[in-house]
């Protein structure tokens, strides 16, 4: 998929990608650039369990806890990868749910957008909208979150590296590009 003048393969979706991993990692920007370029529909998660609710991520998570949303979201998944197929982002605590990787591996393919600890860091230092790090020292938070979740992130089918000197339409050929060694995930389209 180089930029090497040659038009870039086309393919039919099989099955739902569902991206997951931290916060920050670029889950909904490169979901949206993946599906665009697959002319798949791209969903996210957080955002149909916000317009359910009639409430942000941070309002479900002040009102009604964290326990509350982690069961909507498993829902939300749940029906989510009983629709139409499509390129799927999480939120960075979906993947933990054990429930949760069984469901996406019977009925999707999961992909780990593996970014290190100081570029998480950097994306999300200086916004307000991620509720689990509100606490008194945020960078420590987030580096508890990540040497806690990275195991469980590993579990993913697929695990591809994010490099800050992509932009988000490279990250998103580097995602089709894994996703291509997957037949039963990309079909390409002759022609």
């Amino acid at each position: 998929m180089a930029d090497d003048g040659r038009a870039p393969a086309r393919y039919t979706l099989k099955k739902t990608v569902v991206l997951v991993g931290m916060m920050g990692a670029g889950k909904t920007a490169v979901g949206r650039a993946v599906a665009a370029k697959l002319g798949a529909p791209f969903l996210d998660s957080d955002a149909e369990i916000e317009a359910a609710a009639n409430l942000s991520v941070p309002e479900i998570f002040t009102r009604d806890g964290e326990a509350f949303f982690r069961k909507r979201e498993s829902e939300v998944i749940a029906r989510l990868l009983d629709t139409a197929r499509c390129i799927l982002s999480t939120g960075g605590g979906a993947f933990l749910a054990q429930g949760n990787r069984e469901v996406i591996s019977q009925r999707g393919v999961s992909v780990w957008l593996n970014a290190e600890l100081d570029l998480l860091w950097n994306r999300v230092r200086h916004k307000d909208t991620r509720p689990l790090l509100r606490t008194r020292d945020p960078k420590a938070t987030l580096t508890a979150l990540y040497e806690a979740r990275v195991p469980l992130y590993s579990q993913a089918d697929i695990a591809v590296p994010c490099d800050p000197a992509l932009s988000i339409d490279a990250m998103a050929i580097r995602v089709i590009e894994a996703l291509a060694d997957r037949p039963d995930v990309l079909e390409p389209i002759d022609g």
